[in-house]
């Protein structure tokens, strides 16, 4: 009697080969024993199918009047594809959920990754010093939110989304090292450093309250050691205007 062969489903076995290069291309170049040089791409948002693993969020989910999107914008020949994160923000509150006193806020974030033959998908951000973000800002007060495999699921790491230019392209580089953790937009004490070796989500948020519209262009989101470093596909000069954050 023959047993017949286990079959996998065609995006589990794609997934799973990835891993399985990413392993490997790992232990080739024996990235575990030194420093990466390369950088490492974490969310690109210039394809329309990295935002169909994405979610929105805001105050409307509790009964509130913030408006929020995040759809994709085709390149031109004065922008690169992106993700468009816009809206407007209420402070409005709900006159029929007397138990919400606090409105205000939007966000977007990546979905669970999905798992492969060699368990969940997280990623491991460890070997690496910077958090990238390619951005074009509208000047409002962004955080960017890394959600980590934690014992604490409410748990959040945040760092402010500083940009030195609104309205133009620039690159913004967040030592990981500088997050700090927070749940339900409260400090949390004692602070402890990140679990960057099982990061499951990134996303972005907007919680300054200022009521009226929103609009944040993000491009592509990586980890990496070496400020010049962008991901593959950066179009030249993107990455000359940088910033290191500092905490």
């Amino acid at each position: 009697m023959r047993t017949s062969p286990m079959l996998l489903a065609p995006g589990l076995a794609r997934r799973s080969l990835d891993e399985f290069k990413r392993f490997a291309k790992i232990a080739i170049k024996q990235e575990g024993l030194t420093v990466p040089s390369a950088p490492y791409p974490l969310l690109d948002l210039r394809d329309p199918s990295t935002i169909e693993e994405c979610k929105t969020m805001s105050d409307a989910d509790i009964g509130g009047f913030s408006q929020v999107s995040l759809a994709h914008i085709p390149g031109s020949d004065i922008a690169p594809p992106h993700a468009r994160f816009h809206g407007s923000i209420s402070t409005e509150l709900p006159t029929n959920r007397p138990h919400i006193q606090r409105t205000g806020y939007a966000a977007w974030r990546s979905r669970d990754r999905k798992g492969t033959i060699f368990g969940k998908s997280l990623w491991d951000v460890d070997p690496y010093t910077y958090l990238g973000l390619q951005v074009k800002s509208d000047g409002r007060k962004y955080f960017v939110n890394i959600q980590t495999e934690t014992i604490v699921p409410t748990d959040l790491h945040q760092h402010r989304l500083y940009t030195r230019r609104p309205g133009e392209w620039e690159t913004v580089l967040i030592k990981w090292s500088d997050f700090v953790r927070t749940n339900h937009g409260v400090v949390v004490e004692p602070q402890m450093e990140m679990l960057r070796q099982k990061v499951r989500t990134i996303g972005i948020g907007l919680i300054d309250r200022i009521p009226g519209p929103f609009d944040l262009a993000i491009g592509s989101i990586w980890a990496t050691n070496h400020p010049d470093n962008g991901p593959t596909g950066q179009r030249e000069g993107e990455m000359k205007a940088r910033r290191v954050e500092k905490s």
